[in-house]
């Protein structure tokens, strides 16, 4: 059968595509090797959130005196953590499977590799072989865990994110290589649980994409949680001959010898483009993604790439974006290219991480003179009542012109809060506009406003 559209891989890039281009009166089908909504929704974004907010409860649950409230010993089963967890990325699997259904897209399971720029092979479970063929492809193969020679994955002592999702037992200590969003979340995960925590980055501070006051802000939390950061630090080998892992480290003073139960290596993520047929069609690749214009399209006619597979920022919402524009160029729509600066980024540790548009550094290097604001959230009276007085909003302003150049968050529900920054710079609003526009009270999103007045020297409640 031959379609208008067949996208390779259903992960958040691949489905909205076969959605949109549905949408739009196109005969699509999906190819996935594994489940429905790819790892973000069975092992990556979606469950980890469910961990998250298992390890978020139980934190509550111990400091309920604080709120006036008795909870005698509260306890938790970590095999039900980990179902729970489970559970919650099926119910959103079989979302996308019900979503595709509703919008007539044929979904063939299977490993899909390119055969030509028309057609893709599909090798199913079993063995069987079959060609589908379409007008257009999307490429979504999306990413998986990087893996340093230093540190091989072997599912059991040294593991990678969807190991950790799934332990069997938990264990009583953990070396975390990476302090990326994965890296932080897990962290705070197994730490909250009782787990002693260890974390090793090779940079000379953690999240090392975020802006640096951010950083710092986390790692003192993080050290005040009980965990241990080491930053500079590289491993150099781990041994698993005995009952645990040992870890040789370089640090600035010399190496050292660390142990632990487990290691999980969380030093990012490499694009899934072998063996998928690239090279006998001649698609162009650089630095281990696909080469793509404005619209997605790759240097063949017809043939499209999305998300992880290609140069834009690995996330989910990235990638989704990216994947509705290929469907509708495909369709003969001109969509709006990406803006790639103006992309939010959430991590969702606790204190909570979110950020869009320039640091204060890359602000500074692109020649900006700049205002700066910072509002703590001790000064706010929602924070003080929910018991959650952690982190600030950070703004930074081009001084000329008021441009809102970018918008660092760390604190208590954040990742909600990010979206006014982006649709502020989505819609070129300046500091003016954002100090004339009543936000409510009390919230924590005032904090936005309060900080760009403190950029402007009028600030009331600090």
């Amino acid at each position: 059968m031959a379609y208008d559209l067949i996208v390779l891989g259903s992960g958040p890039g691949g489905y909205p595509a076969a959605i949109r281009a549905s949408q739009l009166g196109k005969k699509v089908a999906i190819i996935e090797k594994e489940s429905l909504g790819g790892i973000c929704l069975n092992w990556g974004c979606i469950p980890t959130k469910a961990l998250l907010k298992s390890a978020q409860v139980y934190e509550y649950a111990k400091h309920a005196a604080d709120y006036g409230i008795t909870v005698a010993n509260p306890s938790y089963n970590f095999e039900s953590v980990v179902k729970r967890s489970r559970a919650v990325a099926d119910k959103m699997s079989k979302g996308v499977q019900f979503l595709m259904k509703k919008n007539k897209i044929d979904v063939i399971m299977g490993y899909g590799k390119l055969v030509a720029p028309t057609k893709i092979e599909v090798s199913a479970a079993d063995g069987s072989k079959q060609i589908v063929e379409a007008k257009n492809i999307v490429i979504a193969t999306g990413g998986r865990a990087r893996a340093l020679p230093s540190l091989p994955i072997d599912g059991k002592k040294i593991i990678g994110y969807r190991e950790a999702m799934v332990l069997l037992n938990q264990p009583k200590s953990m070396i975390i290589v990476g302090s990326g969003a994965i890296g932080v979340e897990f962290a705070y995960f197994y730490n909250s649980l009782g787990t002693k925590v260890t974390i090793v980055e090779f940079l000379p501070r953690i999240v090392p994409v975020e802006d640096e006051d951010i950083s710092r802000e986390l790692e003192k939390q993080y050290r005040k949680q009980g965990m241990t950061i080491m930053t500079d630090s590289e491993v150099l080998s781990v041994d698993t001959t005995g009952a645990g892992v040992k870890a040789k480290v370089k640090t600035q003073t010399g190496e050292v010898v660390l142990e632990a139960d487990i290691v999980l290596s969380a030093v990012g993520v490499i694009a899934n483009i072998e063996n998928i047929g690239l090279e006998a069609l001649g698609i162009k690749t650089d630095k281990g993604k696909i080469i793509v214009d404005a619209n997605q399209q790759t240097n063949i006619k017809g043939l499209y790439a999305i998300g992880d597979c290609t140069p834009g920022q690995a996330l989910a919402h990235v990638a989704a974006k990216e994947g509705i524009n290929a469907a509708e160029h495909l369709s003969g729509h001109h969509p709006e290219p990406m803006d790639y600066n103006n992309i939010p980024g959430c991590t969702y540790c606790s204190p909570e991480i979110a950020s869009v548009g320039y640091t204060e550094k890359a602000a500074k290097a692109a020649g900006y003179e700049i205002k700066v604001g910072k509002f703590p959230f001790m000064a706010s009276g929602k924070a003080s009542a929910a018991g959650a007085t952690e982190g600030f909003v950070k703004v930074i302003y081009d001084a000329k012109y008021g441009e809102f150049l970018g918008c660092h968050m760390i604190g208590a529900n954040v990742t909600e809060m990010i979206a006014e920054a982006v649709v502020a710079r989505k819609l070129e609003t300046t500091a003016h506009e954002i100090l004339n526009a009543v936000h409510p009270h009390p919230t924590m999103s005032e904090g936005l406003k309060e900080a760009t007045a403190a950029a402007y020297g009028e600030a009331i409640d600090i």
